[in-house]
């Protein structure tokens, strides 16, 4: 028998939640084969079987919180010698029927997975500018709540569904294995709800806390909560509107209404303020940002004429598309620069200890990537043995599985130094805040023409460059100012140097 244990996904993240085991007892397992998937307050991932074996026993419960490295699951795989004897009544027991949880990972992977990953948020953007038409998130209104000040958003709508008497539950067209967060997962149960009643309206389906609470305002109002349901089919899907029946005479005045951080904010009638709740990921990013503004950031900003990397990656996206089908970013080739960077300013390649600075021998690239919720910084790993078709590979695949949900284990922790691509939004300087325990962070901003001072034999012209700003944030306890500059000076560098020799393959 070998146990699994639950892993740690990030140096920050000291515990996760059962989401959903993608495997049952009885089932076999193959070695690395997804076997559940484990939510955190930052992500969620898919995590592989470590053993090959037939999974023997469940020991946490899906919504069940357990701290890293406790135990989840027993894997018979077969090497005791009672292990034939422990398998023979289950292979005696009728076969269970197939399940969504019994699927295999391939089938149960969401179709976003499969498509373009040039379309992802974050620095493998297909042209390294911000869409304009990504639609926005559907807002949910009147779901009441309580002010802030009188008293939390899940006690109001506790006390508003104790009122509903006379409402009936909302019909099951919703999905039983819709993905949500453990904090979801309780509202659900304090309203005895189940997840087919609820039509989620997050990335792939996922409930979100607004869906929830906007079906308890629709029990208690006998209302049609403003959230797309399915059709009496199954099938397709239509948006429900609320009911504009008038409110009863001397009703109390409208509460806020609850919103997710990032939608668009509709104020309902009689309504002045609405409230925007946390999610887990945004507390997440809250408590990380007020880790990483303890350390002492100082700032290195230099301009890198870009003149010649537009040129290459202009002459050779097009081919690249046809035969990789997918975009070609900026990233890799500054990716590449920063690997050089690195090799000679070891120390910026390292996290930070009460002891002194840890240097890493790998690169370990983490890319900053824009989902709906917020910014998460998957990792790249080895990206100084990665080609600049190798990288920009890596870092698709990475936004990729950000659009779908559907991380690996092996996508957070061990970063040892970061590149944001903020420039993909437009922006043109940004003061970004370091990654802890990593030590640096540099972000490359928008590229943009730019009239500049360039020097010829005949004296000085102005001439029309491609510009781009780069950033360099780094921990000053751990490096200085002086090393700073000339780290960042290799790079820029390196990426004026960039001509049509430099191999993309």
């Amino acid at each position: 028998m070998a146990k699994v244990t639950m892993p740690q996904l990030g140096e920050s993240v000291a515990e996760g939640t059962i989401g959903k085991w993608l495997k049952q007892p009885g089932d076999h397992v193959d070695k690395y084969e997804p076997l559940l998937e484990v939510i955190t307050d930052k992500v969620n991932a898919e995590v592989p079987s470590p053993f090959e074996g037939v999974l023997k026993e469940i020991l946490a419960e899906e919504g069940a919180t357990v701290p890293n490295n406790a135990e989840i699951a027993v894997i018979d795989t077969g090497d005791e010698a009672g292990s034939g004897e422990a398998a023979a009544p289950a292979a005696e027991a009728p076969a269970p029927a197939a399940t969504a949880d019994a699927k295999p990972a391939e089938q149960a992977k969401p179709a976003e997975e499969s498509k373009p990953a040039e379309t992802a948020q974050g620095p493998a953007g297909s042209d390294e500018s911000a869409p304009t038409d990504r639609p926005a998130p559907n807002p949910v209104q009147g779901a009441a709540t309580a002010p802030a000040a009188e008293r939390p958003a899940a006690t109001a709508a506790t006390a508003t569904t104790s009122a509903a008497t006379a409402a009936a539950p909302p019909t099951a067209h919703g999905d039983a294995d819709a993905r949500m967060t453990p904090a979801v997962r309780r509202l659900l149960r304090e309203h005895a709800l189940k997840p087919e009643q609820i039509v989620g309206t997050g990335g792939g389906g996922r409930i979100t806390r607004d869906d929830v609470l906007a079906v308890v305002e629709a029990i208690r109002t006998g209302a049609t909560p403003s959230v797309p349901v399915m059709d009496q089919n199954g099938a397709g899907a239509k948006t429900a509107q609320p009911s504009t029946a008038p409110a009863p005479a001397g009703a109390p005045p409208p509460r806020p209404a609850t919103l997710t951080v990032g939608s668009p904010v509709t104020f309902p009638e009689g309504a002045d303020e609405v409230l925007l709740p946390m999610t887990q990921m945004r507390k997440g990013i809250s408590a990380q940002m007020t880790r990483a503004l303890q350390v002492p950031h100082a700032y290195v900003h230099m301009e890198v004429d870009a003149t010649a990397l537009v040129k290459l990656r202009e002459g050779a996206k097009r081919d690249y598309q046809a035969r990789e089908g997918i975009s070609l970013s900026y990233v890799p080739f500054v990716i590449k620069a920063a690997v050089d960077g690195l090799r000679k300013f070891p120390a910026f390649n390292a996290q930070w200890t009460d002891e002194g600075i840890l240097v890493k021998r790998r690169v370990n690239m983490g890319v900053a990537v824009a989902v709906d919720e917020g910014l998460i910084v998957p990792v790249v790993r080895d990206v100084d043995q990665l080609s600049i078709s190798g990288l920009n590979r890596a870092i698709a695949d990475v936004a990729a599985r950000a659009r779908a949900g559907k991380f690996k284990v092996d996508d957070f922790g061990g970063g040892t130094f970061t590149i944001d691509n903020t420039g993909w939004f437009g922006s043109n300087l940004t003061m970004p805040i370091i990654n802890v325990p990593d030590v640096a962070i540099l972000t490359m901003e928008a590229i943009t023409k730019r009239a500049v001072v360039q020097e010829t034999p005949d004296g000085d012209v102005i001439a029309i460059r491609p510009v781009m700003n780069m950033v360099l944030a780094i921990d000053h306890r751990a490096n200085d100012g002086a090393q700073a500059a000339s780290f960042l000076k290799l790079i820029k560098d390196r990426l004026e140097a960039v001509g049509p020799e430099t191999p993309v393959y």
